[in-house]
Order: C-alpha cells, then sequence, then structure tokens
C-alpha cells in the first residue's frame, strides 16, 4: 500500500511538471468583432473601475441590515447602492478565491479555464478581457490581489500598471510588485491604505485623453481578519446573533424545529474541523471574535473605496465612469455548522453586487434576475463599445442595470467545487439553482445529495432529497447538471489537473 501512494504521489508529480512545462503558446490575441452598435447609450467608451473583495457575503452590508451583525457599518458601500444598482441574487461559479478570480477575468466556468483551486497554474493560452480592453485603447492597471498561479506576484498580460503580492498577502507592511520591482511598505502601512494610495496615483497620473479601466483587487476581508488601527474593537461589545442553521449539526440540539433534516454525513463531521464553529481555524479564535474582526475589517475596506469615490466625485468623472463592487466568493458565518466557503449553501456561493454609473443607471436600481461572475467580462466590454468574445459563456448585465426587459435571460445558474488536497474535508460539489429550487451533488460520497425549496425553506435546513413530490423536478435537474458538463467541456476535469499536491501546507495562510 505505501508503495502504491508513493507511485501515486511521484506519477503526479511528474504529470504536473510535464503539463505545466508542455501547455501550447498562447495565439495572438484576435480583435474582437465590430463595435456595439446595437445599444446606441453604452457604444461610447466609458471608464470603468472594478472593486472586489474577498470572502464578503452577499448580506454583510448595512443596508441589507444582516441578522447576525445588524449594527454593521458599510456606509460608501451603501452609497453605491443608494445612487445605483444592487444585484441581490449575484453568485459565483466557484466559492474559491483563484477559480472565482478567474471566471472574471475569463468570463469561463473554471473547468474551461481550469484554474480549479488555489494552487492551480494559470495556463498560458487564457485570455483575459483587459486584454480586449487594451486593443480598444483603454489605459488598465491592476492593484492588489491576484492569488491565480499561487504564489507569484509578476504582473500579468492585459495590464498597463502593475501592483501586487506574494499570495495571500499580509494586513501590515506589505512588500508590493510595483510593475516588476518589488516596494516594501513600513511604518505600519495598512494594505486597503496603501491600494487605495496607488489606485489614486494611477488614476492621477493617467493619460487624461483616454478612457481607463481600473480592477482594485482587496485582500479584505481575508481571514486572519485585521482592521486598520481607526476600526479596530469598533464592534468589541456588539452582540452577534447566530443563525436558525447554527446548532442543526449539534449531537447536544434536542430543538426539534432547528434539528438536523437530512444533512451529509461530512457536513455534520466538518463542524469539528477548522472549517466549523466548534474547532474553528484550529481552535484559534472564538466565534463571537472571527465575527467582529471580519465585520471591523470590513469597515476598513469600505472606507478605501470612500476615497475612490470621493475622487472621482472630485475630478468630475462621477456620471461617466461605471463602478462595479463584488466578491470573489461568500462566507459562513455558522450556518450548518460551518465557517468559510466551498460549499453549496447560499452564504458561500452568493455575494455583494453593487454598480454605480449615474449617466446610465438611475438611482436606487434593484436587478431581480439571477447573475454570476462569468458576466463581469461581457458587462466591461459592453462598457468599451465591444462585443464578448466567443469563448465567453457570461452575458452582459447591461440591459438589466437599465431596467430592460430580457426574455431569454438565464432561469439558472450552475455551480462548481472541486476538491481541494490541503482540504479534504469539503468532497467535490456541483450544483444547479433556480429562483425556488436548488439539487446539489456530491461526487465520490456515499451519502446523500440535497435538494431544497429555497421558497418555503430560506436558510435550507430541510433536505427534500427523498421527499416523493419533488422526485421528478429531482431527476430534471440531476440531468441539468450533466448536460451543463457535457455541453462546456466539463466531464473530464479530474483529467485536467496539473499541479502536483502539496501534502503538509494546510499550516499555509496563502492556501485559505
Amino acid at each position: 500500500m505505501i508503495r502504491y501512494c508513493l507511485l501515486s504521489l511521484l506519477l503526479s508529480f511528474a504529470v504536473g511538471s510535464w503539463a505545466q512545462q508542455n501547455q501550447p503558446a498562447p495565439k495572438p490575441l484576435p480583435k474582437l468583432a465590430r463595435p456595439n452598435a446595437a445599444r446606441p447609450s453604452v457604444a461610447r467608451p466609458r471608464n470603468v473601475i472594478f472593486i472586489l473583495s474577498d470572502d464578503h457575503r452577499y448580506d454583510f452590508m448595512s443596508f441589507m441590515k444582516p441578522a447576525i451583525a445588524p449594527w454593521l457599518e458599510t456606509p460608501n458601500l451603501d452609497r453605491i447602492r443608494r445612487e445605483g444598482a444592487h444585484c441581490p441574487k449575484a453568485f459565483v461559479t466557484t466559492a474559491l478565491c483563484s477559480p472565482s478570480r478567474a471566471s472574471i477575468l475569463t468570463g469561463m466556468f473554471s473547468h474551461q479555464h481550469t484554474v480549479v483551486d488555489n494552487v492551480a497554474p494559470e495556463p498560458p493560452t487564457l485570455t483575459y478581457f483587459p486584454q480586449y480592453l487594451q486593443q480598444a485603447g483603454y489605459q488598465t492597471a491592476f492593484l492588489g490581489k491576484w492569488h491565480m498561479g499561487d504564489e507569484d506576484d509578476r504582473p500579468r498580460k492585459g495590464f498597463n500598471h502593475w501592483v501586487s503580492f506574494r499570495g495571500q498577502g499580509v494586513y501590515y507592511n506589505p512588500v508590493l510588485n510595483v510593475d516588476g520591482k518589488q516596494v516594501e511598505h513600513r511604518d505600519s502601512a495598512y494594505i486597503a491604505d496603501v491600494l487605495t494610495d496607488y489606485a489614486l496615483n494611477f488614476l492621477n497620473r493617467r493619460d487624461k485623453d483616454k478612457p481607463f479601466f481600473m480592477y482594485l483587487s482587496h485582500k479584505s476581508v481575508h481571514h486572519q481578519f485585521q482592521p486598520s488601527r481607526t476600526d479596530r474593537n469598533r464592534f468589541a461589545q456588539s452582540p452577534i446573533q447566530y443563525p436558525a442553521s447554527f446548532y442543526q449539526t449539534d449531537p447536544r440540539n434536542q430543538n426539534p424545529e432547528t434539528k438536523e433534516s437530512g444533512v451529509p454525513h461530512w457536513v455534520r463531521r466538518q463542524r469539528y474541523s477548522w472549517h466549523g464553529v466548534d474547532y474553528l481555524y484550529h481552535g484559534s479564535t472564538t466565534f463571537d471574535s472571527f465575527v467582529r474582526d471580519y465585520c471591523e475589517t470590513l469597515r476598513s475596506m469600505d472606507t478605501s473605496i470612500g476615497r475612490v469615490l470621493k475622487y472621482l466625485d472630485d475630478n468630475g468623472l462621477a456620471d461617466n465612469t461605471l463602478v462595479i463592487y463584488m466578491g470573489d466568493n461568500g462566507f459562513m458565518f455558522g450556518e450548518h455548522g460551518l465557517i468559510d466557503k466551498r460549499t453549496a449553501y447560499e452564504e458561500s456561493m452568493r455575494v455583494p453586487f453593487l454598480v454605480r454609473c449615474p449617466a446610465l443607471i438611475k438611482a436606487g436600481t434593484t436587478v431581480p434576475q439571477m447573475i454570476q461572475n462569468v458576466d463581469v467580462a461581457p458587462t466591461i466590454l459592453e462598457l468599451a463599445g465591444l462585443q464578448k468574445a466567443p469563448q465567453m459563456v457570461g452575458r452582459s448585465i447591461m440591459p438589466l442595470l437599465q431596467g430592460q426587459s430580457v426574455p431569454d435571460w438565464r432561469d439558472k445558474i450552475f455551480y462548481e467545487y472541486y476538491w481541494e488536497y490541503d482540504f479534504p474535508h469539503t468532497p467535490t460539489v456541483h450544483a444547479v439553482r433556480t429562483d425556488r429550487y436548488k439539487y446539489v451533488r456530491y461526487h465520490g460520497i456515499w451519502d446523500t445529495n440535497e435538494f431544497f425549496d429555497l421558497e418555503k425553506d430560506p436558510n435550507e435546513m430541510n433536505n427534500l432529497i427523498k421527499d416523493p413530490q419533488h422526485q421528478t423536478t429531482i431527476k430534471e435537474m440531476a440531468g441539468q447538471i450533466y448536460d451543463w458538463l457535457e455541453r462546456t467541456g466539463g466531464m473530464e476535469i479530474p483529467l485536467k489537473r496539473t499541479v502536483k499536491p502539496r501534502f503538509g501546507d494546510h499550516e499555509n495562510k496563502n492556501t485559505y
């Protein structure tokens, strides 16, 4: 058995090395066809600022009045919502940093771009949408967390200006790669403040005769949470309201209204892992402190966003600059006894999504349709007057943001997560979600899948997978997952893994 394991490990090393060395060379970037003349209101190139946060769940904004932390303060996110549009049904295709970021940049599903986990390499054949913006005459800048290609902070294609850090980075005194040069920041420099300084510097020094695209990618609010000195202990005395399903997987729970109902065995056991409420991050903190630190760190990032909005106001750019804010994945705070992300539960796969551009979007707009991270690239390309690239599976959401009827808009979204070497307690997950139902399929475990009626059970506490009256719907939704994977080239994803396992790296903060 030991010989077999060693042989398997050596083979995976060899295959990973061969695959990375034998990736096909990138093809020349084709120009996108014809300017977007179908929608003249957005055909003129607009400036775009895309702000991405890390692990920000969909309801943790003060205007949402989050049940867990109703005292949360996010005044600048609230301002974007008030002056622009909110998409309350925004989802990622994979609730994990690197796959989600790759889907944003490529407009493709994880099994298509193959950055399926946080250590998978970036195939050189991938095209990132800022490359098309450069072709269209945009000045482009990336600032912050890249987190694709593992630890690498080197400048990437598609950006004229580059500021980033290795892996997950740090909250204080970061070392940044600034256009290929390592720059140290000291004296308790806070990462959100530093990145915002670079962002405003780029805006100040840009060529004012050209449109710009700025991608501001915050480290916040990734664990281990650290707010700025200004916000430290801001919410230290604030009470925490535990979610309805917090005690669902606790064997001591005797309440029939909250006791587990068809909860998979792996979810019940994960309660005692470092992604569970009873051993959270190896017992390094208490649950209440965990939530408060998250909210304080989120508040610090919100202040940074306010500085960007003020710059636009002060320089006459607010009306004609599209600002998009979203999270790269959600985060669980005790739902089903879990923390972190990766799962197909709502709190994990659902993200905040706000858009503001007064010249194009009516203040106070709410978009009821389901959107995903693969829609970001087509949307921004439309703002540049371009059609989306043929490899992109997403669609521009600009018609929805402008209140237009889109009869053929999607009526379901698909989700995928692939088992990780460093976090073996969460299995491979595929799911399909409609406005009412969600079907979740777990690969490689002999236990139970899940099916929820989200209209009657928004907290996903009653698994209806064995309910006779839903069997026809369950069968249809299971078939939809397989049809989706077959149609989009996702049936062979285990064979596409080219990265070697990194056993023992579970202590590495950069892979959280």
